[in-house]
């Protein structure tokens, strides 16, 4: 096997010569291309600082805390102030149609949420989470929603409590739905195999299939189980 020495520095025709065997041969050389990174003088804790972007951040922060908050205190004030007037308004629909709507709602926001983090450069989805958020802590006030929350709901709005009741079970299915896709998910990322066959169960879009059919399954169970007379 023939070694090789470099004998000279490159020239400008990007060639080197080189001793090859017992010979010396002028030879084209690989020329490094261009760099990608300009220079500059900025360290890496600079241009991290400079893509971070804390103002934008901040603002979604508060926007979060402020759909946690005011939109719930603001349903609880109406169902404490004007119960007679949600109640007229109110009995205009079906438990089932309640439950439908407060399901909707939430996992509307759920997939906001989880959007954000998988396309965390795109600020709709955040939109999307604040929004649909802040229309769940509505609704939540409006049914008192808590641990138990069928003894605030008969307190406060009496016979009529099987509505709000079916608001809160349509945020709890949604809820629900989201645990059980969390231990599900997790459970396959552990189990299956990288070369399995079954490891397609992992991708993005069967998680998002998995995601929404246990949700509809939350809901399912919640309209046709008994559960909006049992409460």
């Amino acid at each position: 096997m023939a070694s090789e020495a470099n004998m000279a520095d490159e020239t400008n025709n990007n060639e080197a010569t080189e001793l090859v065997g017992d010979h010396v041969e002028t030879v084209d050389v690989s020329k490094h291309p261009d760099p990608s990174i300009p220079v500059t003088d900025l360290s890496l804790a600079d241009i991290e600082r400079r893509q971070s972007h804390p103002v934008p951040w901040a603002v979604f922060i508060v926007a979060v805390l402020a759909a946690i908050i005011a939109p719930y205190w603001l349903g609880r004030s109406l169902a404490a102030g004007h119960t007679q007037w949600l109640i007229t308004h109110l009995n205009l629909f079906t438990p089932r149609g309640v439950a439908f709507v407060s399901w909707t709602v939430t996992l509307t926001t759920f997939t906001g949420l989880g959007l954000a983090v998988v396309e965390s450069r795109n600020w709709l989805w955040r939109i999307v989470f604040v929004v649909g958020l802040a229309a769940e802590q509505f609704i939540a006030g409006l049914s008192l929603l808590k641990l138990n929350f069928w003894y605030s709901t008969y307190v406060v709005y009496g016979d009529s409590a099987r509505l709000p009741n079916a608001a809160n079970l349509g945020i709890i299915a949604a809820g629900v739905g989201v645990a059980v896709y969390a231990v599900v998910w997790v459970g396959l990322l552990i189990l299956i195999k990288k070369d399995s066959p079954l490891n397609v169960l992992t991708r993005s879009w069967a998680s998002f299939i998995l995601f929404f059919a246990i949700e509809t399954a939350a809901l399912l169970i919640v309209l046709f189980g008994g559960l909006l007379t049992a409460v």
